[in-house]
């Protein structure tokens, strides 16, 4: 498991905790999360240097902590401009908030063998919002001039799972 080194993220993980811990449905606690992950948005010291890191050809992850019991995982995902994910949902509510800069999403409706676009929205720095399955296919991107970064938190295991990805979605889309 990876070691945080900021004592901000620290604070973070713990807030997180004790909004999972409270129980309820998934959107209860997604809602708690998303509002503790709001209250550190702003922190410049959340992120160590490392965890700022891109990579040049697609956005990077970097676990920053899985809980022990598996209950709730935090990672950074740091994109270039034009990065993005493929289409897809997710294996448990994920709740993100952007840190850096901005990022878009796109989400989309599966109607049979195609998927239809809902609505585009920017996420500003500060923001945090979530998506609890089903219903949270989407696609997000960095479609602005310069670096961004998100923290998400995931419901699951990411250390054990690798991603929170539960489904890749090539199918024609209809605007």
């Amino acid at each position: 498991m990876p070691r945080l080194l900021s004592p901000t993220a620290a604070l973070l993980v713990g807030d997180i905790r004790t909004a999972v811990t409270a129980g309820g449905t998934d959107h209860a606690v997604a809602a708690r999360v998303a509002k503790a992950l709001t209250r550190h948005l702003s922190d410049p010291r959340l992120l160590d240097p490392e965890h700022r890191e891109p990579d040049p050809n697609h956005y990077r992850q970097h676990v920053l902590h899985v809980e022990p019991d598996g209950s709730f995982s935090v990672v950074a995902l740091v994109w270039l401009p034009g990065q993005e994910t493929c289409i897809h949902d997710h294996v448990s509510w994920c709740v993100v908030g952007t840190y850096v800069g901005e990022e878009e999403e796109t989400t989309y409706r599966l109607a049979g063998d195609r998927l239809i676009q809902l609505r585009t929205n920017r996420t500003p720095q500060g923001v945090a919002s979530y998506l609890v399955p089903p219903g949270d296919i989407h696609k997000v991107c960095n479609s602005s001039d310069s670096a961004s970064i998100s923290i998400h938190v995931y419901g699951a295991d990411i250390g054990l799972l690798g991603t929170s990805i539960r489904r890749r979605y090539d199918l024609p889309v209809q605007r």
